[in-house]
């Protein structure tokens, strides 16, 4: 009798919904918890242990990353690499976005192929041809400026041009990921909403304004979560570029860690150097997500 009560349970519990679910995405939750919870586990667990990595040391490493102006100094610059990024890569794809959606549909297929190049090429192998651009004897930039007689820049040898040359080039990789989002949305604004906002006597800043952003807030804000996480966890393009120079002007969290657990040969100090992005990134989602969860409790 038992036994029957409890294959009959079984029956209702595989006939849920919820459980079903929760059966088809068990495969995907094994790999987030082999490839993303053991590694942070595994890295907080090493952030607590000295240099040797034989004797634990509570928060000694993060005390001591406290005590740095180094370690404030790559703070404000993945803070001020990632937020000026996200922003110009965010405008320029919604320009672009724009720009594109306008074109005969035939034409389409072509422009988005030509500007999701930057996007799709490997982004060390892209800062490398932006290396040679930068190339402090053989720049092609300041070959043109001394075409316009104005002194050569030194992209990567002083500080704040080396850090406008981060920026820039990873605005240059990022920019077509939004731009092929933000062009995804705006097909999905339905005409009627324009054409009726054209009969109201709505101008064309008005629409954008009106109708076309909060129709894209939720994508907007989605891809520049998105954009930001993978920005601040940046490692490529500072590392070809300018490896953190000049003296210490461009690193970030990703590229100091390295240079302090690997190659001074400290991992469990640059395994606390790579968790403090976590705190950061962690209030930035929960700001994006509850807004968006609020303007959908609002819809």
């Amino acid at each position: 009798m038992n036994g029957a009560a409890g294959r009959s349970s079984l029956h209702r519990l595989m006939q849920r919904k919820s459980t079903i679910a929760f059966l088809m995405a068990l495969p995907l939750i094994l790999v987030i918890l082999l490839l993303v919870a053991y590694p942070a586990a595994y890295s907080i667990y090493l952030a607590m242990l000295n240099k040797s990595m034989e004797r634990f040391v509570g928060l000694g490493n993060f005390t001591f990353l406290f005590g740095r102006e180094t370690f404030w100094l790559v703070v404000k610059q993945s803070c001020l690499f990632a937020i000026t990024a996200v922003i110009f890569k965010a405008l320029i794809g919604f320009i672009v976005a724009h720009f594109v959606h306008n074109i005969p549909t035939k034409g389409q297929r072509k422009w988005r192929g030509m500007l999701l190049v930057p996007w799709v090429i490997p982004p060390a192998m892209s800062t490398l041809a932006w290396l040679w651009l930068f190339d402090p004897s053989y720049s092609a930039f300041n070959w043109i400026l001394a075409l316009f007689g104005i002194d050569p820049i030194p992209w990567t040898g002083n500080g704040s041009w080396a850090r406008f040359s981060v920026i820039l080039v990873n605005i240059w990789i990022g920019a077509p990921f939004f731009m092929i989002m933000y062009l995804a949305a705006l097909k999905s604004v339905p005409e009627q909403l324009y054409e009726a906002a054209s009969i109201d006597g709505a101008t064309w800043w008005q629409r954008i304004w009106y109708v076309t952003l909060p129709m894209m807030r939720n994508i907007i804000a989605i891809t520049a979560l998105f954009s930001l996480i993978v920005t601040f966890a940046n490692f490529d393009i500072v590392r070809v570029l300018t490896a953190g120079g000049p003296i210490d002007y461009t690193h970030i969290f990703a590229t100091w860690a390295f240079r302090v657990g690997i190659e001074s040969g400290d991992i469990p100090l640059g395994a606390a150097v790579s968790l403090f992005m976590v705190p950061i990134l962690a209030a930035a989602a929960v700001f994006i997500l509850r807004d968006i969860s609020q303007r959908g409790n609002e819809a």
